[in-house]
């Protein structure tokens, strides 16, 4: 493959997963002109016109699947399956690498649509990928080079930090845990916001008292070299109000309630792989 930078890029799907890795892209430097998006709706293809008039937009697969080196599979998992048929029947060139960033797409899948000599990278990214901060999680088969796996972690590391995995079940986890994760933090500055309202605070200082305490605590926790458990404890005086809160939550079961919430997480992600096996 050619230099990253230079790399010949196609999108199928112009949705938010594919134009935050289009504007990650676009801030490491990536040249424009070489990124290609097809969407058949003429909203997103003006969406991603706006964002840099240089890159391709086409409503048609064909031209755009045949030339990429790196083909990503943007595109909802209910359509996957008639978008990779139809995508497998092209000329396409013989070092292509395709990318999934679809939930629950297994791998398996993936090779019963292109076939197993295909080189194919299962991708699951979160919603931090909006902002350049997101954790993505790759797996791949075999048949990917070094040069394929390298582009797929150029591609998701625009977008954030990216982890690859030999064991494909791991994804499940993946998908609990940074997938899904997200949305727990967010029920976590909800509730503080909530409270925070109830004790007198109007809604805009609740809001930040809740999302600053969030940004700063993720903060020092990437950055600096304490395990988590020592920060906790950093915070937390004996007899002090952490304490008293940190008592409250472990009197109510906080833990086996998050290891509930993320085994469901991990089974449901398990189920919709073998659904999508199935269709």
């Amino acid at each position: 493959m050619s230099d990253h930078n230079e790399l010949d890029i196609g999108f199928i799907g112009g949705g938010n997963m594919a134009q935050a890795i289009i504007r990650g892209l676009l801030k490491a430097g990536h040249t424009a002109t070489q990124i290609s998006v097809m969407d058949p709706a003429t909203d997103q293809r003006n969406t991603i016109t706006g964002i840099n008039d240089s890159i391709n937009v086409t409503d048609d697969s064909v031209g755009l699947a045949n030339r990429c080196e790196l083909l990503v599979l943007a595109v909802k998992p209910q359509v996957m399956a008639d978008v990779a048929v139809t995508l497998s029947k092209l000329n396409r060139p013989a070092q292509q690498t395709i990318v999934s960033v679809a939930a629950g797409i297994t791998l398996e899948s993936l090779q019963g649509w292109f076939g197993e000599t295909a080189s194919l990278v299962r991708v699951m990214p979160n919603q931090p990928a909006l902002v350049g901060e997101g954790m993505s999680g790759l797996c791949a088969t075999p048949t990917v080079d070094a040069a394929g796996r390298s582009a797929a972690d150029y591609l998701m590391a625009a977008t954030g930090k990216a982890v690859w995995f030999d064991d494909e079940d791991l994804m499940d986890a993946v998908t609990a845990i940074s997938g899904s994760g997200p949305a727990y933090f967010y029920l976590v500055m909800e509730i503080l916001q909530d409270v925070a309202a109830e004790f007198g605070f109007t809604e805009d200082i609740a809001r930040l008292l809740s999302t600053q305490t969030a940004l700063g605590a993720a903060t020092v926790a990437t950055q600096g070299s304490n395990d988590l458990a020592t920060l906790r404890q950093q915070v937390t005086s004996p007899g002090g109000t952490t304490a008293a809160a940190l008592a409250a939550l472990e009197d109510g079961g906080i833990r086996d309630i998050f290891r509930n919430a993320l085994n469901a997480a991990r089974n449901r992600s398990i189920e919709l792989g073998q659904l999508n096996n199935e269709s």
